[in-house]
């Protein structure tokens, strides 16, 4: 498998699949941008957001001013056969949730040296509809790139064909957060679990504070909340490697 990637690619057929994901939220929704003056110009920056719903990817990629790449699952459990055509012709870049995702991680990385913008979403998949803690490759990945972190609060895709059932326009919040990083400022060559930990708990933590407080799970300041959201961060393919 090739890894190295050309950013940025792919150009009309993204901007078609763009201009109809557009048109689908016109038609279904009204999207509020919000604190827009703190998205960066370019790259190389990693872009992160909760992960509730089978949407959320397209609402990233409707929001991107930029070129943007794409990390996703090989397969999609929790969304219907149409996603898994559009990621195909979008050309995301897959992990395997089934096997090792050095690949993926090469190719990211390919990506970022090339001041690219890459979209994931940390906690690794939309099995719940509250924030859980992050995955280590995406961790991994920022601290070995050094590339900035622009945090983004998806607000609104839960329930969303639900409501469009019962004839109502969806409202849905896209809030940025500052970037920040970079993250390995004294050049070590190997983070530690630990450190890893500490930071996909930052950038979930950056996330909660841009999505309403009934909605952060694991990181809410409120003890009901932490325990009504118990059991969801148990990552349901635990015994596979992914990034």
């Amino acid at each position: 498998m090739d890894t190295n990637i050309k950013y940025p690619r792919r150009l009309f057929v993204r901007k078609i699949l763009r201009a109809g994901i557009a048109l689908a939220f016109k038609v279904l929704a009204t999207i509020q941008k919000v604190d827009e003056e703190n998205i960066p110009d370019g790259g190389p920056l990693l872009v992160v957001g909760n992960h509730f719903h089978f949407l959320d990817p397209l609402l990233m990629i409707y929001a991107a001013p930029w070129p943007l790449e794409f990390v996703g699952g090989a397969k999609l459990p929790n969304a219907p056969s149409s996603v898994h055509f559009l990621q195909r012709l979008f050309g995301v870049i897959p992990t395997n949730r089934g096997g090792q995702s050095r690949g993926t991680l090469r190719m990211a990385e390919s990506v970022l040296k090339q001041k690219g913008v890459i979209g994931i979403f940390p906690e690794g998949g939309s099995w719940a509809t509250v924030l859980r803690p992050a995955r280590p490759g995406t961790a991994f990945l920022a601290w070995r790139t050094n590339a900035l972190i622009l945090p983004v609060g998806i607000d609104g895709t839960v329930g969303f064909f639900d409501k469009v059932r019962r004839g109502e326009r969806v409202k849905i919040t896209l809030k940025f957060g500052k970037p920040y990083g970079p993250l390995n400022l004294d050049g070590a060559t190997k983070p530690g679990r630990d450190e890893l930990d500490e930071i996909g708990h930052l950038m979930m933590r950056k996330i909660a504070e841009l999505i309403p407080p009934e909605r952060r799970g694991f990181y809410s300041d409120d003890p009901a909340v932490r325990e009504a959201a118990r059991g969801t961060e148990i990552y349901p393919w635990a015994s596979v490697s992914e990034l």
